[in-house]
């Protein structure tokens, strides 16, 4: 099995985001608020990656399919890189952690670091508005309230979402030089 981070680099962390990730979950406490971050968070999931894919045939023509392929492609990758990530490097989520962080949404999958939605939210952001900038005055705020909620209903540190959000920046780029590269 390969090494993990040391527990004490976590707990080190976990207690350095202490105050802002307490400050953030407050505002689950508010029925509108935390109705409004449930809702963007769902449609993180993959709602809206979906549909932005699926637009592209009508911005793009038969190119458009090649370029949902290509997203779907490199989503795949994200999801794997991700899991990996997850699953040997174990940061529990802020709920558990603190017990006086709610959880007021079912997690995906067990531990926190790094935020696969947001990962996701930004990856497909840049995917965007390489190849249809038009929509990113709706694609920007979406991955901002994605990064945003998945802190505020209590799954995620900041770090998990800042580390999520470098990750997804990074797989886009370095999908984009292989698209380059591939089709020129």
């Amino acid at each position: 099995m390969p090494p993990r981070i040391p527990r004490p680099t976590f707990e080190q962390l976990d207690r350095a985001e202490s105050r802002l990730s307490h400050w953030l979950a407050e505002f689950s406490r508010h029925t509108p608020t935390l109705w409004l971050f449930r809702v963007v968070s769902r449609l993180g999931d993959w709602p809206a990656w979906v549909a932005f894919a699926l637009i592209q045939p009508l911005l793009h023509g038969n190119q458009g399919w090649l370029i949902a392929a290509h997203w779907g492609l490199t989503a795949s990758v994200a999801a794997l890189i991700y899991r990996l990530l997850k699953t040997r490097l174990c940061r529990e989520r802020p709920y558990i952690t603190f017990t006086t962080i709610r959880c007021t949404m079912p997690p995906v999958d067990r531990y926190s670091f790094p935020s696969g939605h947001t990962l996701h939210a930004v990856m497909f952001s840049c995917l965007i508005g390489a190849t249809s900038p038009q929509l990113l005055p709706v694609v920007l705020p979406l991955a901002g309230l994605i990064a945003v909620s998945r802190v505020v209903l209590g799954l995620h540190y900041v770090s998990d979402v800042i580390v999520g959000a470098l990750i997804g920046a990074i797989l886009a780029w370095c999908s984009g030089l292989a698209a380059l590269f591939i089709w020129g």
